[in-house]
């Protein structure tokens, strides 16, 4: 990625703008991931920061994560990590919705393409996060391309952001920032709720990644974010 100062200037003003301006009141958040602990690993610190301030968070997660759990027995691995997806949204102040399909043979047809639509639909989101589509696992593609499907089936009716996780997310330059630095113990407390998934392996990445985009954007630490080019903006918070 190539360093660009007024680029960097004017993501700064951008943000500024954005955080000096108030919250609409009762709005309704949807972060997709692919599995139990994406949305946490990619946006927990904005996560909570929505909570805070009263909005309805919810973490829609393709699946149960099925396919691992940290060396368990594989028919476990689904009670194993939806308890632990259920503990993170209780620290995070967030609702869990799964969409039924199952980790690491996520479908893309015209089926699953409506079927999750339905799920997206009945939640009437505000804001949807989802992840950022260029992602070496297929799991995080597929949610990303469900997401984008339903969104414009739907009529672009709810403002569309992408998000990054750690080494899987490539070729990402976020252009939105939002200051985590006071909820960075609640984003990694949510982050160690996914024990199977063994942490201490990569929230150290994930610390790397909030610095750098802290060092960005003016902050301590920072989530980054980039919105679809025809959504319209939302307010992070």
């Amino acid at each position: 990625m190539y360093y660009n100062p007024c680029v960097e200037i004017t993501r700064r003003r951008l943000l500024g703008g954005a955080a000096a301006l108030a919250l609409p009141a009762g709005m309704k958040i949807v972060v997709a991931g692919g599995h139990p602990g994406d949305p946490e690993c990619g946006c927990a610190g904005t996560i909570a920061r929505y909570g805070e301030v009263g909005h309805e968070v919810v973490l829609l997660y393709l699946n149960r994560g099925e396919g691992y759990c940290g060396g368990a027995e594989l028919g476990r691995c689904a009670g194993i990590r939806t308890k632990e997806a259920l503990g993170a949204c209780e620290i995070l102040k967030a609702r869990a919705v799964f969409a039924g399909q199952y980790d690491g043979r996520a479908v893309v047809d015209a089926d699953h393409y409506d079927a999750f639509a339905k799920v997206l639909a009945a939640e009437k989101p505000d804001v949807v996060f989802t992840h950022w589509p260029i992602d070496r696992h297929r799991d995080h593609r597929a949610i990303s391309m469900l997401t984008l499907d339903a969104w414009w089936q739907g009529g672009k009716t709810f403002a569309l952001y992408y998000y990054e996780v750690a080494e899987d997310t490539t070729m990402f330059s976020p252009a939105e920032y939002v200051d985590i630095t006071a909820v960075e113990a609640r984003r990694r407390a949510a982050c160690y709720a996914h024990a199977s998934q063994q942490p201490d392996k990569w929230y150290p990445r994930q610390v790397e990644i909030t610095r750098a985009r802290g060092a960005a954007s003016g902050f301590t630490q920072a989530e980054g974010f980039l919105r679809h080019p025809e959504s319209r903006k939302a307010v992070l918070p």
